[in-house]
């Protein structure tokens, strides 16, 4: 082991004992990570759906030297006018419903999640938070208390009270919903599961019955947001709109960046006599972020690359399905997950996927599948190859 790799493991604090990749990254461009002797790494996770026009992208670049030029931090959010985080905010409003006009920026998913939470039960002034079997959220204590999955949360106990989990995409179960729930959070897509899109009629109830209890709807869209799907926001696949959105991860361009979203009139709930009653945020909405963002959605947009999703996913597809090590191939848009038929491989498949160039790796609470996830920018010669290379590595003699 080299030095860097051996003070990695003796000053970084680890998430974990197993390290699969040990890629010494020495530089990334485009769907490409290289490391230290120069041998290129596909990004089939997109740095987990973070880098959606890929790493280092020109126009993200120039907007992030010309931030630079101008300042850096200067006080905490929301206390000064700083143009970067207004531009993305009025271009936010711009691309979504009227009834999301108003973001809050933050510094990640987990934040946006506690944001939200603390805005649901301040404006409905209730304590009840619905969430969803196999739904991951953050790891902070807020989010944590909203993972069904005993394991990773019970070291941490107590965690936030009045929380219920329910079963995803089942209909009967959302009569547990009452007036005295403040939220129910869910994602539209269910990451850690493997991929699982909720069905459109559970969508349209869940919607129908936070309606009529008086329940505010939080979206999750942590993961799918910037065009992921096929769409700019996955809740554009269904006939409902979330009362919070929440959005983190490739909006921010490779910069840390999140926001939690809702109309004025629930947002300002969130005033008060002093400035920190509400929520504070130091770096939230840092301006070199927020110009990132800005051109990020710029690239998306003025690309057209949402157009292409589709069409880049069948190319995947194509080319996959059949597979004896496949048995199946699901998700929507670029965010997609790959079912093995022999899932007790998945770790030396991984391996072998290092081994042959390809960066993937398998879900939080699903085993069994890999996860297809490339920046969007990806192109059908860049499929083909990401293809034959996790062909080679299905088909590695273990």
């Amino acid at each position: 082991m080299n030095a860097l790799k051996s003070d990695f493991k003796k000053y970084m604090a680890q998430t974990s004992d197993f390290l699969p990749f040990q890629i010494e990254v020495e530089k990334a461009e485009g769907i490409y990570v290289y490391d230290k002797l120069g041998k290129d790494y596909i990004d089939l996770m997109s740095g987990i759906s973070v880098s959606n026009i890929g790493h280092r992208h020109p126009k993200v670049l120039t907007a992030v030297r010309e931030q630079l030029e101008k300042y850096l931090h200067v006080m905490v959010y929301g206390e000064f006018v700083e143009s970067p985080q207004i531009m993305l905010a009025k271009k936010l409003a711009s691309l979504l419903p009227s009834t999301l006009n108003m973001s809050y920026f933050v510094n990640s998913g987990s934040e946006a999640i506690e944001g939200a939470l603390k805005l649901a039960r301040k404006f409905t002034q209730r304590t009840e938070i619905i969430a969803f079997k196999d739904a991951y959220h953050g790891s902070t204590m807020g989010a944590l208390a909203l993972l069904s999955n005993e394991e990773f949360k019970q070291a941490f106990r107590p965690l936030m009270p009045d929380v219920k989990i329910l079963a995803f995409n089942n209909i009967s179960n959302l009569d547990q919903i009452s007036d005295r729930t403040a939220c129910v959070v869910t994602e539209v897509i269910q990451a850690g599961r493997g991929i699982v899109p909720a069905e459109n009629d559970f969508m349209m109830a869940l919607r129908k019955k936070c309606n009529e209890t008086g329940t505010l709807l939080i979206f999750d869209e942590i993961q799918t947001c910037y065009g992921r799907t096929g769409k700019l926001f996955a809740f554009e696949h269904y006939q409902v709109v979330p009362d919070i959105l929440c959005i983190a991860k490739s909006m921010g361009g490779e910069m840390p960046l999140a926001a939690f979203i809702a109309s004025d009139s629930i947002m300002q709930c969130l005033n008060g006599d002093h400035p920190l009653l509400g929520h504070a945020t130091t770096f939230g909405g840092h301006p070199v972020s927020c110009a990132a963002s800005l051109a990020t959605l710029d690239v998306i947009l003025d690309e057209k690359l949402i157009e292409k999703v589709e069409e880049k996913a069948g190319i995947f597809r194509k080319k996959l399905s059949g597979h004896p090590a496949i048995k199946e191939i699901r998700g929507k848009g670029l965010f997609m997950a790959i079912e093995l038929t022999e899932p007790e491989k998945i770790e030396k498949i991984v391996e072998n996927c290092i081994n042959h160039g390809i960066i993937t790796f398998w879900f939080l609470f699903n085993h069994q599948c890999l996860s297809i996830i490339p920046p969007l920018t990806i192109t059908e010669k860049e499929i083909n190859l990401s293809c034959e290379r996790l062909i080679k590595a299905l088909e590695m003699k273990n």
